[in-house]
């Protein structure tokens, strides 16, 4: 394919933007530059480490520019002394300004993590599933400072497997947008792209995930329970409490592998069984079965390795 004689900016700082990056790369897109977040304390030692999408940035040559906030007058001269025709970004975690859209001739696009107009906001996919969609996708839009909703300019569907977490799913999703991207800009250099405008009545949005929207509550249906514990992972991931019933014993789990179950009923929160390699729970309609957990400080294991440590599940519930 041709490769349009367009000065790009990348702009991304996660995962789901570095297919995109490398597929502009790997076809000769001509890349000024990559701007990306500054790298952040994490971990229990606060250690600052690079994102992928820097880290190949850096092995392929690209100048990397990392202001605090790109949208900050004092950084515009910076911007517009590398001349963009187009902007391009995914997953980049700063809402771009009008001052900012303009320095490059095209303005910008943006690699979005759902079929737009549903799910606008920061987790589209982790929403998605939450909400038990079997039917997702990507969409490039003409980027406008209002979030995620410029024109449509290409966009792509694909199955959610009824097993698929969130950062399974967006892993999937960011190699789907890849080849779209770089025909949406093949398009525009072209003059052949046909922006669609965003159908307002179908407009639905993805807030930020927070870590107490992972806590289960066992009076819902077991396919919610199901379909939050998939939506929470990789983060914030799903939490309950095993709860004793004539003691003061209590017992912290992460959930990271559920599966519904309609064979099995109880009162919610209820051990309905406890043996073996199953550990079912009741829900308010139907049972989840828990088949990874992770106990505080230790490494996420199988039902039925975690079992063999606790023998007495159902002299308690969980809530």
């Amino acid at each position: 394919m041709n490769v349009p004689e367009l000065r790009l900016v990348m702009v991304g700082t996660k995962d789901f933007a570095v297919p995109t990056f490398v597929r502009l790369l790997d076809e000769g897109f001509t890349l000024s530059a990559l701007i990306t977040q500054p790298e952040r304390p994490q971990g229990r030692d606060q250690i600052l480490i690079p994102s992928r999408i820097k880290t190949i940035a850096l092995e392929r040559g690209i100048p990397v520019l990392q202001p605090p906030d790109i949208n900050d007058p004092a950084f515009l001269p910076t911007l517009q002394t590398l001349a963009p025709d187009l902007l391009v970004t995914a997953a980049y975690g700063q809402i771009l300004s009008a001052s900012v859209l303009a320095t490059a001739r095209l303005g910008g696009i943006n690699l979005h993590g759902s079929l737009l107009p549903a799910y606008r906001g920061a987790a589209p996919v982790a929403r998605a599933i939450q909400h038990g969609e079997t039917v997702t996708g990507v969409t490039v839009i003409h980027m406008t400072p209002r979030v995620d909703a410029g024109d449509i300019l290409a966009i792509a569907s694909t199955p959610i497997d009824p097993e698929e977490t969130a950062g399974e799913l967006e892993t999937r999703l960011a190699q789907l947008g890849a080849p779209l991207v770089a025909q949406t800009i093949r398009d525009l250099a072209a003059g052949r792209a046909a922006p669609i405008p965003q159908d307002p009545s179908r407009v639905s949005k993805a807030p930020k995930l927070t870590k107490a929207e992972g806590r289960i509550d066992w009076a819902l249906p077991a396919r919610s329970i199901h379909n939050l514990v998939r939506a929470m992972q990789p983060w914030p991931t799903a939490s309950t409490e095993w709860v004793a019933f004539d003691s003061p014993r209590r017992l912290p789990l992460i959930v990271h592998r559920t599966q519904p179950r309609d064979d099995l009923h109880g009162s919610p929160g209820q051990v309905l069984v406890a043996a073996g390699s199953d550990l079912v729970v009741a829900a308010g309609t139907g049972a989840v079965a828990l088949l990874t957990i992770q106990t505080p400080g230790k490494k996420p294991t199988p039902v039925d390795a975690f079992l063999r440590g606790h023998r007495d599940l159902t002299t308690g519930r969980f809530q």
